[in-house]
């Protein structure tokens, strides 16, 4: 085999092993990153970047043992803080308060080598612009900073009013991509002649022109078509037409 081709094999080879294992380790390899997910993540893709780049066969059975053998201890790291809550500490951190009762505490900041900088620029993502409307804040394991509001900054909800609401619960996707999904009519109790009644309806004759359809809780269709009907859709761009 040439060293393109092996190269070619060894990478097919390194990705297969790479969404084998990510899918058995689960969503929070996936998910925001603790500091112990991240040199995880960057050593497991340096494991299995020299299993796709090295041409010597010799070392193809080491690499790919390397690469499982750190996808079993990772696996049992993440059992162990499952199972441990110490564990679960030293893997991936504890809850930091930055703002308590208003006031910044600096120390818990330094600490971290967190600055204010850093504080603003997680309030604006937030839509908070004013330090002193923020009653908590807390520095998650994770890099997010969680905020609890002074109680006359919340913004009014239907339950602060006494407002009775409905229930609303997630929509069911009935069409993706103009393939019919048929477990999702049948868990609606629904057919296939009431989805083309319902397209019929909306000048749809032929659920492939679907890009996306979906059956709220209210029982409200919502269909998006792969052609959209638009005279004069918005531009953002600053290009001439």
């Amino acid at each position: 085999m040439n060293v393109f081709g092996e190269v070619l094999y060894q990478t097919i080879l390194a990705y297969c092993a790479i969404l084998l294992y990510a899918r058995i380790l689960g969503k929070q390899q996936v998910a925001q990153l603790t500091p112990y997910d991240y040199i995880n993540g960057i050593t497991f893709g340096s494991i299995a970047g020299a299993l796709a780049a090295d041409t010597d066969p010799t070392k193809t059975v080491a690499h790919l043992t390397a690469l499982t053998l750190f996808a079993l201890i990772t696996f049992g790291a993440a059992y162990l803080s499952l199972k441990s809550r110490p564990a679960r500490k030293l893997l991936e951190g504890e809850p930091t308060i930055v703002v308590h009762n208003g006031k910044i505490l600096e120390q818990n900041m330094a600490k971290m080598r967190y600055n204010m900088d850093d504080l603003l620029m997680q309030l604006r993502a937030k839509n908070v612009f004013n330090l002193s409307d923020v009653e908590y804040a807390v520095s998650e394991p994770n890099g997010a900073l969680s905020i609890l509001l002074k109680t006359q900054k919340q913004p009014v909800t239907a339950e602060t009013l006494g407002i009775p609401t409905q229930y609303q619960g997630i929509s069911s996707e009935l069409i993706m991509d103009g393939d019919i999904i048929q477990q999702n009519l049948i868990q609606n109790n629904l057919d296939l002649v009431w989805l083309q009644n319902q397209l019929r309806q909306q000048g749809i004759l032929d659920p492939r022109e679907v890009a996306y359809a979906a059956l709220d809780t209210s029982g409200k269709l919502y269909v998006d078509k792969k052609q959209d009907d638009l005279m004069d859709p918005t531009d953002l761009t600053d290009k001439d037409r």
